[in-house]
């Protein structure tokens, strides 16, 4: 017995003695762990730097650093994931401008047409329209370089009429029938760049809210839509969010403060790698916290979009309506280099409130790039039940709704994709920019009539029609710049798509010169080839009315050049099938109780 306490009392002390040691070599391993990965990039560190000064030195020929180091760091990034990206010194200006919501100009938007620089629309309120520059102006002199021919290119444009708020620049200009040009000197000021592309009235308590970025002024923008929406009668919003593919996390965190009530989680992110975490909930009471809200997404919409409707569904604020989003929940952090280039590095990734992280794999980058259109393939912008989600990465919203992480949001309501073609001879007529050309040469007669006629944009929605007559001038013009409603048989183009389809048959037939001589199964297959794809061709010719969507473009740029331009959106939504499913949703009150959604 004795012995045997002996023997118990051995043990416990070695198992305590055993577990003090590994405690303490836990420790001792743990700190080695860090000091040699601290070790290893001091090697890593050194054997750049020691590459670089080798190059320097000795290399053959003379070294172009900045293009080795920026090639470099391109590759580099891409061994991380696909949203760690390099950014040239020449380039920060120009893209970080949409998110800091403005530049220095003269603000106008314009087109070049046949090497002519046209005004298609003064920014309102920027200092080319206090002037009075009007759309459809050409600007044919800039300060004392003639501003037409071969050497006007966006590039050039850009260069002249941009520079710092409070410079001057003089600009020439030929305005309609008027016989001696126009000048004009613009003093340069802060252009705004618009979050929001378009806001209107849908009836007399729906508005309709376009959000095309997640920029510095995005939260006043929207609350001074909201204002003057609310004014008109607003209780109930259509917001849109397709094709946004984000921009700032805290103007998404805003955005959602407008919906929900303070006190609520709308994102955290958290870093993988030392697990900090950061929360960002709502603080204040927001413009749109009561009425019935319903969001559009589609596969493009992506990042700050992605937490904005993700936020509101795991909240049952909202109904998202749409395809399911892009997949982005990757955060990046700008850094400036010495030479004023940026690195965009992924630091975090971002989880919304059910816990879900929205970020779809990225393992290869190539297939990362090619996602979008292995969904088409795979019938997921038609289908729904296309779409799989593993129960591994399934949520719950606040009142218990199932949703899914993984991959972005997927919409509580899926409206497939439009996959109507468009006729030839419309594409070409857009691609040939005829539209624009005829609406401003049009313009250039009818504008005062047209202003005397419709006063504002309500007026010119409701009672203005593209008629024969117009239609008739429009299609004289189009066959003056040479495009007509013709098919053209292209015999090379039919033979050279046969070839690439049924290559791998052609080479079993034809095996040798006497197979071509004579075997005539060459001359039948082709020949049905062309008639079934004749076939396709007509059906999809027949199943476009090109004559209304070209009716329906011409007035859409007619009240973008005369009223306000974001107000011209809700002519080309009428046939939007996704934005005539929320309309039917918003008014469908049982299904917001059914679905348990706050309103």
């Amino acid at each position: 017995m004795y012995k045997n306490k002996i023997f118990l009392l051995l043990i416990f002390s070695i198992s305590i003695l055993f577990s003090t040691v590994n405690t303490s070599l836990f420790a001792q391993i743990n700190t080695i762990h860090i000091e040699k990965k601290e070790d290893d990039f001091s090697i890593h560190q050194q054997k750049m730097n020691r590459f670089l000064q080798f190059l320097n030195y000795f290399y053959v020929d003379k070294v172009d650093f900045n293009k080795i180091v920026e090639k470099g760091t391109i590759e580099m990034l891409k061994e991380l994931d696909p949203h760690s990206t390099y950014i040239p010194k020449k380039d920060v200006v120009r893209t970080n401008e949409p998110l800091q919501g403005n530049f220095d100009g003269i603000g106008v938007q314009f087109q070049i047409m046949k090497d002519t620089i046209v005004v298609v629309q003064p920014i309102k309120g920027g200092p080319s329209e206090r002037v009075g520059i009007v759309a459809g102006d050409k600007i044919i002199q800039i300060d004392d370089s003639v501003a037409v021919g071969k050497i006007c290119t966006n590039e050039w444009v850009y260069n002249k009429l941009r520079g710092p708020k409070g410079t001057k620049v003089k600009v020439h200009i030929k305005r309609g029938k008027e016989p001696k040009a126009l000048e004009f000197t613009i003093i340069r000021d802060k252009i705004p760049i618009n979050s929001i592309e378009a806001y209107f009235m849908v009836d007399k308590e729906i508005a309709y809210i376009k959000l095309e970025r997640f920029a510095q002024t995005t939260k006043e923008e929207f609350e001074q839509a909201v204002r003057e929406l609310k004014m008109q009668g607003m209780q109930h919003l259509i917001f849109d969010l397709r094709g946004n593919t984000g921009g700032f996390l805290s103007a998404a965190v805003d955005i959602v403060d407008e919906f929900i009530e303070p006190n609520k989680l709308v994102v955290y992110t958290q870093n993988n790698q030392n697990y900090n975490r950061m929360n960002y909930n709502t603080r204040f009471n927001g413009v749109f916290e009561k009425g019935r809200l319903v969001i559009m997404i589609d596969e493009y919409s992506a990042s700050a979009s992605e937490i904005v409707s993700g936020a509101v569904q795991d909240w049952d604020r909202g109904i998202i309506v749409g395809r399911r989003s892009f997949g982005k929940g990757l955060v990046q952090t700008p850094t400036m280099l010495n030479d004023s280039s940026q690195i965009r590095l992924t630091t975090s990734r971002y989880y919304i409130p059910s816990g879900r992280c929205i970020q779809k794999p990225y393992e290869g980058i190539e297939d990362y790039s090619k996602d979008l259109i292995n969904r088409y393939n795979a019938g997921e912008l038609m289908h729904a039940d296309s779409i799989h989600f593993p129960d591994s990465l399934k949520y719950t919203t606040t009142n218990g709704r199932t949703v899914y992480g993984g991959g972005g949001v997927m919409p509580d309501v899926f409206v497939p994709m439009d996959t109507i073609k468009v006729s030839d001879f419309y594409w070409q007529l857009f691609r040939k920019n005829i539209f624009n050309q005829f609406v401003m040469s049009y313009l250039e007669q009818e504008k005062q009539h047209l202003l005397a006629t419709y006063s504002n944009f309500e007026e010119f929605y409701t009672n203005f029609d593209v008629n024969q007559v117009i239609l008739d001038k429009f299609y004289d013009f189009a066959n003056s710049e040479g495009v007509k409603d013709t098919f053209v048989f292209n015999f090379i183009n039919y033979v050279t798509n046969f070839t690439k389809q049924y290559n791998d048959s052609l080479n079993t037939i034809y095996v040798s010169l006497d197979e071509v001589k004579n075997n005539r199964q060459y001359q039948k297959m082709l020949e049905q080839y062309i008639e079934v794809e004749l076939d396709k061709y007509n059906k999809q010719q027949k199943s476009f009315d090109t004559e209304k969507y070209i009716k329906k473009q011409i007035k859409t740029l007619i009240a973008r050049n005369l009223y306000d331009a974001s107000k011209s959106t809700k002519i080309w939504l009428e046939d939007d099938k996704t934005y005539q499913k929320a309309f039917e949703i918003i008014k469908d009150v049982s299904l917001f109780k059914k679905m348990n959604i706050k309103n």
